[in-house]
């Protein structure tokens, strides 16, 4: 199956490609061993996703003093 890139660098996914995400409006892409990776991704509102993370936290028992060992211990993972 073929795709063209356009002259503004634009591709359009094949229908039966698109048909297969049909919930999908964004894509992380990336490229892997020479080949262009799409991921269909959702987008969710902020308020939403902190709203879920909070609640998240208050089941866990997560308190806002545990919030700065926790920011300590996550940058520290990134190495």
């Amino acid at each position: 199956m073929l795709a063209k890139r356009t002259s503004k660098n634009q591709i359009t996914l094949p229908k039966i490609i698109a048909s297969a995400f049909p919930e999908a409006r964004y894509f992380d892409i990336r490229v892997e061993d020479n080949k262009i990776l799409l991921t269909p991704v959702k987008i969710s509102p902020a308020d939403g996703t902190l709203s879920s993370v909070r609640e998240k936290m208050r089941r866990l028992g997560i308190m806002d003093k545990d919030l700065p060992e926790a920011i300590r211990w996550a940058r520290s993972q990134k190495k």
